[in-house]
């Protein structure tokens, strides 16, 4: 057996977002895996993505990727929609070329699967960001599952930005959401994704204005059982008995994302490294 230093299973799931959104799903981790350690990396300097060309997303996709892999990661998640949407196939095909071969997850596929599996009448929503839904990813993803199911798409483009800045819920920020959920509901969706990683903070103010009857699908769940299935294939499932350590990088401020972060992830976050990657550039 392998020892410690050099136990591949000992190593660190890392997980990926544009900024603290992603700490949604690194919370349904932390639940679902508890014995894991996990390194998640938000990169606030760039932060949003979802206005972004897809060919400048699967860069900054790649440039993280590089940072998590040199840090001996044994899986990456993407939990950012707009990244998985534009660079996993590209991140898939990097990874492959490693001495490591670390496997790639994403939001996307488990997100459509479930809402699939989930929807009554046939007729599933999205709400995601302008690069997610131009992607085109849950479209496609959402019909090779099931090809006589609808999908309605809705790009919110200022969704994230208001609640990565924790702004209070007044009755503008009302109607923004409004707008978003009005074509969801004339359409007669029974089941929304939320394409987004920071949507899950608003759900109850979307589940209100949806209908008690409309099944909301979030990634953190349904990817945490891929996460664990991945695991469980390449016998890579962390041996220790306690509970795992978590550790946080960001590219921006790193006590703006301390601050943001502990709201999201609902736990205390501890230090943030701030990393350099590629000199990314700030977001105008």
């Amino acid at each position: 057996m392998p020892g410690i230093a050099d136990d591949p299973r000992r190593r660190p799931i890392a997980v990926f977002d544009s900024g603290v959104g992603g700490l949604t799903v690194l919370h349904e981790l932390l639940v679902q895996l508890p014995h894991e350690d996990f390194l998640y990396l938000g990169d606030t300097a760039r932060f949003p993505y979802g206005d972004r060309p897809a060919a400048e997303l699967e860069r900054f996709a790649l440039e993280i990727a590089e940072t998590l892999l040199a840090r001996r990661a044994k899986l990456l998640v993407v939990a950012c929609n707009s990244a998985t949407a534009a660079a996993l196939p590209a991140l898939r095909s990097r990874s492959a070329q490693t001495t490591l071969g670390v496997d790639v997850l994403g939001v996307v596929g488990p997100e459509a699967v479930q809402a699939v599996t989930t929807t009554r009448n046939g007729r599933i929503g999205l709400l995601a960001t302008p690069a997610t839904v131009a992607s085109g990813a849950y479209a496609h993803a959402v019909h090779a599952a099931d090809p006589h199911v609808d999908l309605v798409a809705v790009p919110c483009p200022d969704l994230a930005p208001i609640i990565q800045a924790g702004s209070a819920v007044d009755d503008a920020v009302l109607e923004v959401v409004r707008g978003y959920v009005a074509p969801l509901r004339e359409a007669g969706a029974d089941t929304v994704i939320l394409g987004c990683t920071h949507y899950p903070l608003v759900r109850p103010m979307l589940q209100r204005m949806l209908g008690r009857g409309v099944e909301i699908v979030t990634s953190g769940s349904a990817l945490a059982r891929q996460v664990e299935h991945a695991l469980g294939s390449r016998g890579l499932a962390s041996p220790a008995t306690g509970e795992g350590s978590y550790d946080f990088l960001c590219t921006g401020d790193p006590e703006a994302f301390r601050t943001q972060g502990t709201r999201f992830l609902q736990l205390p976050l501890g230090s943030v490294e701030q990393v350099v990657i590629a000199e990314a550039e700030v977001a105008a």
